[in-house]
């Protein structure tokens, strides 16, 4: 089960970092708290089709404890996506995803305050490492520096208390209706900002916004493989995998987010960008080798 679950996680993450580029294609269309609300909603309901055909077979498993679950990841997820979203109409793809991808380098950061895990050296080198790796893409080249970056980071502080909150769950509680509730607070939560947020209601829900190709086929895409499958694999497998494994995992999206760019788009870095990447890739790496245990010193008696 173990191989399984890296195998699908693994999958999951490459799907998440093959649709930056789709999903800012999107968004020179739609505004960000509107694709997320539609695409999780879409997301809501591809879910809720194998969980009503299969409903008859589970006894009663809906119950206060699982609506606190799933709201309590779902927001995280929310202010995760939504700020990602909107960072990535002022940064590009492969920035984003780099920068995201500083999330799994967080999570044991995050154990630390808040599980009371101790952190290893090696946890400590791959913070450090990660750190000068996003000072460089995003601090030594004064003009690269945005709004979008910042944006991005805390995203990737969300996502990290994203996966933390779900290792915490996902043991105890059944993966669908968590994925359910999940991700239909990251929906909910988003039509709300998006009709306090946008200035002009009447073009949030425009037939002529959602016919344009790259919108309905981003959300086709995003909300059925990089939403509904991902997020069910996600806390599904995630009773079977520890939260620093999972992060390692997470680590290759930053690398699938780069090619991707690079095939479809052409984008380029600088050469403080790539050397940056290397950086955090590292970090995320090194973070979550093994320490490994000094024998014990026997004295031998003759």
């Amino acid at each position: 089960m173990n191989k399984t679950a890296d195998f699908s996680l693994l999958f999951v993450v490459f799907i998440w970092g093959v649709t930056f580029v789709m999903v800012q294609n999107a968004l020179s269309f739609l505004d960000p708290f509107t694709f997320n609300a539609v695409r999780f909603f879409m997301a809501f309901v591809f879910l809720l089709i194998p969980y009503i055909s299969t409903l008859h077979k589970k006894g009663k498993t809906w119950n206060k404890g699982l609506f606190i679950a799933g709201f309590h990841i779902g927001v995280w997820l929310f202010l995760g996506y939504g700020l990602q979203t909107i960072g990535l109409n002022y940064t590009t793809p492969a920035k984003t995803g780099f920068i995201t991808g500083l999330s799994v380098v967080m999570v044991p950061v995050f154990s630390l305050l808040l599980l009371k895990h101790r952190l290893s050296r090696n946890t400590i080198i791959g913070v450090a490492a990660a750190t000068i790796g996003l000072y460089l893409m995003t601090f030594a080249d004064r003009s690269n520096l945005n709004i979008g970056d910042l944006l991005v980071f805390l995203c990737a502080i969300s996502f990290a208390m994203q996966i933390i909150t779900t290792a915490r769950y996902a043991k105890t509680l059944p993966a669908l209706p968590l994925t359910l509730i999940q991700v239909s607070t990251v929906s909910l939560l988003s039509f709300v900002s998006a009709f306090i947020f946008k200035e002009n209601h009447s073009v949030i829900f425009s037939s002529e916004v959602m016919l344009q190709k790259e919108v309905w086929t981003a959300l086709l895409v995003t909300a059925a493989l990089a939403t509904a499958f991902a997020f069910f694999a996600q806390t599904y497998f995630q009773a079977y995998t520890t939260p620093t494994r999972v992060a390692l995992i997470f680590s290759m999206e930053p690398v699938f987010a780069a090619l991707s760019s690079y095939i479809l788009i052409g984008e380029k870095l600088t050469t403080a960008s790539i050397i940056g990447c290397g950086f955090i890739f590292l970090g995320m790496i090194f973070a979550e080798l093994p320490v490994k245990k000094k024998k014990p010193v026997t004295q031998e008696f003759s």
